[in-house]
């Protein structure tokens, strides 16, 4: 996550290095460390206990589950946090959700499902989150962007 608000800041927001702002990517980095990993890890374990098995058709189960149900959840919290440690009153963090939560989901869809599909059919259980974080660099760094626009 932190390294995702490095590169939006630098790369999409063109800040330069005195204008990157540390706090926001200490809070991403905080969000990364206490949401997104242990929410992400513990799903995927949770994910292996309801479809067991390694088949094609088993990793299209997986991905279904994971883009149908945990996705648009995980997503949803995910701005809420971002929203409420970036100071936002309640009324202001709904709006934010609702002005970018379609959006997000719908670029979620384009990236995810094919990720997923080949992390559940390919990858053991235990290589599955860090295969994710690889992909993640590119999707955390859109996150970065999305969630802390004002």
């Amino acid at each position: 996550m932190g390294a995702g608000d490095v590169i939006a800041q630098q790369l999409v927001e063109q800040r330069g290095l005195h204008g990157h702002h540390s706090q926001r990517t200490l809070k991403m980095t905080a969000i990364g460390f206490c949401f997104v990993g242990p929410v992400v890890g513990g799903w995927y374990r949770i994910l292996d206990r309801l479809i067991p098995g390694a088949t094609k058709a088993v990793a299209v189960k997986k991905m279904m589950l994971d883009q149908g149900a945990f996705a648009p959840c995980f997503l949803g919290c995910f701005l809420a946090i971002t929203g409420a440690m970036n100071g936002l009153s309640v009324e202001q963090n709904w709006a934010k959700i609702q002005q970018d939560y379609a959006d997000a989901l719908l670029t979620n869809y384009c990236i995810w499902p094919p990720v997923q599909i080949a992390n559940f059919y390919f990858v053991p259980l235990v290589h599955r989150l860090a295969v994710v974080q690889c992909v993640a660099i590119v999707w955390n760094c859109y996150l970065s962007w999305k969630a802390n626009r004002l």
